[in-house]
């Protein structure tokens, strides 16, 4: 009867172990950003999901950013035009979250926006920032 209860023990063991280690290696939590000063209600890095590339803002659900998207060129893959979202576009310029390009760190106007490349897959898109109109150079005013 005690080498039953030892093999139990064991066992039971055995799976706290095996749970923790798997917990500790394969399921590390993201890391989710500070509270902001102003705006938005977490700060995010670029490229995250759901983060305004604008201003780096992590958007809840049903808040958007603004952007237009035209039509395929030659390559098959879209231009998209990335105005910000509304922590960086709506209310008084003293609460909204500063503007920057994330390609070349430089502040862009309120007017300005980013360029961005869309490539298009079923079921499933890719935007690639390009950068705004100070690091795109002439190129962007084509």
């Amino acid at each position: 009867m005690m080498d039953l209860l030892s093999i139990l023990l064991f066992l039971i063991i055995a799976a706290v172990l095996f749970w923790f280690g798997y917990t500790l290696f394969f399921r590390l939590p993201r890391p989710r950003g500070k509270p902001m000063a102003k705006g938005g209600d977490i700060e995010g890095k670029p490229g995250d999901p759901q983060t305004c590339p604008v201003c780096m803002a992590r958007l809840p659900p049903g808040k958007l950013v603004k952007s237009a998207v035209y039509p395929p060129g030659s390559g098959g893959d879209r231009i998209m035009h990335i105005m910000g979202c509304p922590y960086c576009l709506e209310g008084d310029a003293e609460k909204r979250r500063p503007r920057v390009c994330p390609v070349c760190r430089k502040a862009i106007a309120d007017t300005e926006y980013l360029f961005a490349r869309v490539f298009e897959r079923p079921g499933k898109s890719h935007v690639h920032v390009l950068g705004c109109a100070k690091c795109r150079g002439p190129k962007a005013m084509r």
